[in-house]
């Protein structure tokens, strides 16, 4: 998403706070202990590395509603040996019955996501949020959310799962911590099975940055977060994918920059981050194919997303409009069908692609 805001989306923001956990009763071995720690630095440059990644679970109850008691634990995110917050209105989520599927004509059963798992990183607000929920609504059998933000996290969980009834699950991750994510995504094995689907919409924004006056630390930080997230997150979704020796669709969130130079802002950084997220994309999708893998990315134009919702930003708004064939910013919600579509079955012959969704701005 090209944004001109400095928007940080994805570091945490929390101090040193010990928060105690419900045990978990069932499945996969936890930690008796529940605590994480976060340095505040300049910048927010640190990985927020967990030695003890928080879960909240939602489940729905013996008759299907929405449950009312979360289940809170942690697991183990040791390092393995070498090998502000905006919340928009939510309407009511209708998830895909049984009965509709078995009625539908069999081109729109394939665009269906029916009984996948599904991983959503970045997932706890904005375009990852409501990607979250178009594939409730088009039949996931489950939905994680990962994403560093502890408090909004849960709370977006905790709002999926009540409107729609689905298990969610919220694993207090950030993509760039290898360990957290590889601990992360074999509990939603444990949880669900083996993931279907990981859409990584996880990253920053830095821009209004000329490239002579940029932090070089924030230029570590921006590609950690954007590339070297996507890196991580697709690898640990993919070896999960191929353990299970299943087809699956991974989707990463790149960016229109990532392929065209932004007006009238500066921004080379964050465009170069795009760039790799498309480049690995790619290439990742060649070498997976014989495992059944896919690899897609979507590419946003300008979206009128809350961080993008402040008076200092109008004057380049209105340039992004009057350059946007379309003349209008992407609403939040129009990259879900997209979305859906590369998580689906119908989209099976569709790999390496980077999908331009920009209202028609690069056509100039």
């Amino acid at each position: 998403m090209a944004s001109a805001s400095r928007s940080l989306r994805l570091a945490g923001r929390f101090t040193a706070v010990p928060r105690p956990f419900a045990l978990r009763t069932a499945t996969a071995s936890v930690s008796q202990r529940a605590a994480f720690t976060v340095s505040a630095r300049r910048f927010k440059l640190g990985v927020v590395r967990e030695t003890e990644v928080p879960v909240t679970v939602y489940n729905p109850d013996s008759k299907g509603a929405p449950g009312s008691s979360p289940e809170h634990f942690t697991i183990s995110a040791q390092p393995s040996r070498p090998v502000e917050p905006v919340v928009e209105e939510v309407e009511e989520v209708q998830p895909l019955s049984d009965e509709v599927y078995a009625q539908m004509p069999r081109t729109l059963q394939k665009m269906s996501v029916k009984g996948k798992v599904i991983i959503i990183t970045g997932g706890a607000r904005g375009l990852g949020n409501n990607m979250a929920r178009a594939c409730a609504e088009a039949g996931a059998k489950a939905i994680a959310i990962f994403d560093a933000n502890q408090e909004l996290g849960d709370e977006s969980a905790a709002e999926l799962h009540q409107k729609s009834g689905l298990p969610v699950s919220f694993f207090k991750v950030d993509v760039r911590d290898g360990s957290a994510i590889n601990a992360a995504v074999q509990n939603v094995v444990d949880l669900y099975g083996a993931p279907d689907v990981l859409v990584n919409s996880a990253g920053i924004a830095d821009s209004n940055i000329k490239a002579e006056n940029y932090d070089h630390q924030m230029f570590r930080r921006l590609i950690d977060i954007n590339l070297t997230g996507s890196f991580l997150m697709s690898q640990s979704v993919g070896r999960a994918m191929m353990a299970a020796g299943k087809p699956g669709s991974i989707i990463l969130v790149a960016s229109m920059s990532g392929s065209i130079v932004n007006y009238p802002q500066e921004q080379s950084c964050y465009n170069a981050s795009k760039a790799g997220v498309i480049q690995f994309g790619k290439s990742l999708a060649a070498e997976w194919a014989k495992h059944g893998i896919r690899v897609n990315c979507i590419s946003p134009g300008y979206m009128d997303t809350a961080l993008n919702r402040v008076p200092a930003l109008d004057a380049q708004k209105k340039i992004w409009t009057e350059r946007t064939p379309q003349d209008r910013l992407g609403a939040v919600d129009d990259l879900n069908g997209l979305c859906v579509f590369l998580a689906s079955d119908a989209s099976g012959y569709m790999t390496g692609s980077n999908v331009i969704i920009d209202g028609g701005y690069t056509l100039y």
